[in-house]
């Protein structure tokens, strides 16, 4: 299997790799953040200037985007300090739940306003 990997020109990232790889992900996460806001944005705009129909993707991507971001990042610090005694971050359980109660009253409301909006899928 490693052998088809090479054929492709796979290979394991030294620092320097993963260092330029991590800085390109951060450089599009900002990129799409800050284009999903100034879209949430201007539908706001549109709805309150022109009173056209609100469409709510934009907003809803970029609230989606900031809570995977938070609750991967709690999830992936909990299981890289598991078993260090001498970390303070050892319990974020109660910020893992927090999020998740979060995550499910976002989805609630956007379960509600797209069935008071009437918005159809």
């Amino acid at each position: 299997m490693k052998s088809i990997f090479k054929k492709f020109g796979f290979h394991a990232l030294d620092e320097m790799e993963k260092a330029i790889l991590f800085r390109a992900q951060r450089n599009a996460y900002l990129f799409l953040l800050l284009a999903l806001l100034a879209g949430s944005f201007y539908e706001s705009y549109q709805v309150y200037r022109y009173h056209t129909r609100l469409n709510p993707y934009p907003c809803l991507l970029l609230v989606a985007a900031v809570l995977i971001q938070a609750f991967s990042r709690l999830v992936i610090t909990r299981n890289a300090v598991k078993g260090d005694e001498d970390s303070y971050e050892t319990g974020p359980l109660l910020k893992i739940i927090f999020f998740l109660c979060v995550t499910v009253c976002v989805a609630a409301t956007v379960a509600a306003m797209i069935l008071f909006l009437g918005v159809r899928a």
